[in-house]
């Protein structure tokens, strides 16, 4: 097989529980295909402020502590990948790096050319969710040149997908590459993608038109369907509403575009909400403007 033909994927884990269902869930996901797993944890060294030579000397000491407890924890989960893993075509690589965790996975993700981020997320609800930075959504607000998969902390894979609801605006004509991402997890599983768009169909407008038949044209490899839902109290509630409905939805994609279009319609910061309250696996794409 052509080296370009195998996926990517960086796996940031905090060695909970939460990331290691999301690496299980990255090694079904991509079980059947030749893939590059970066297993990587961030460490940050907390400066003791003491520019003397003793506060560099236990800055020093700190780090070589964390870097050889990171390490050792990452050749644990290693192994365990290993034990479960079948695929001969599977390759695995730890990276301990003493940074942030944006910008650890940002370098990885450019210097590496990652093709996915699949990692965990861990469930907010009400004022939670104002007050916890959660690191998947900081890492789906920042690093916006890389797909990103985040997996519920509850979730379990089946180990296929039926269906996977694109939720749209029609807000942006769609480039071929932009929704590859996509399209590469609906052919490797035989996914339907139901587009899904919250409103009315006959009052969108003639651009909203345009994108949606550009959207035809680029499905028309896989099975898909156009779903129109009313919306109930807010855009996230119905997507919510949708996907508990159907028992086939086993992932929520969204194309991100900053401020987007139901941003714009609604105030509702909608891929923060469906990061935080999934109940299944939710893939980022960013518009590149």
């Amino acid at each position: 097989m052509k080296k370009r033909d195998r996926k990517r994927v960086v796996l940031p884990t905090d060695f909970s529980k939460n990331s290691w269902n999301a690496i299980v869930y990255a090694l079904t996901l991509f079980k059947d295909v030749p893939c590059d797993f970066f297993l990587l944890n961030a460490f940050q060294v907390g400066t003791s402020g003491l520019s003397t030579r003793i506060g560099q000397a236990n800055d020093t000491r700190l780090f070589h502590l964390l870097k050889e407890q990171s390490e050792r924890d990452l050749e644990k989960v290693l192994q365990q990948m290993k034990e479960m893993d079948g695929n001969p075509g599977h390759t695995f690589e730890t990276l301990s790096i003493a940074d942030n965790l944006v910008n650890a996975i940002g370098k990885t993700v450019y210097n590496k050319g990652m093709d996915y981020i699949i990692m965990g997320t861990k469930g907010a609800t009400g004022l939670k969710e104002v007050f916890m930075g959660s690191n998947t959504y900081k890492i789906i607000k920042e690093i916006d040149f890389c797909p990103i998969i985040a997996v519920p902390e509850d979730f379990k894979s089946e180990g296929g997908i039926d269906t996977i609801l694109l939720a749209t605006g029609y807000e942006h004509l769609f480039e071929s590459y932009e929704l590859r991402p996509l399209l590469q997890i609906a052919k490797l599983h035989g996914s339907k993608i139901s587009i899904t768009h919250v409103g009315n169909l006959e009052e969108l407008t003639p651009e909203q038109e345009a994108s949606r038949n550009i959207i035809k044209k680029q499905l028309k490899s896989v099975p898909y369907d156009f779903v129109a839902v009313e919306k109930d109290t807010s855009i996230y509630h119905t997507i919510q509403k949708t996907v508990e409905g159907n028992g086939d939805i086993q992932m929520v994609a969204m194309i991100n575009r900053g401020r987007g279009f139901f941003e714009r319609l609604t105030r509702e910061p909608v891929v923060q909400k469906v990061s935080f309250n999934s109940k299944v696996p939710f893939l980022v794409i960013h518009l590149f403007e």
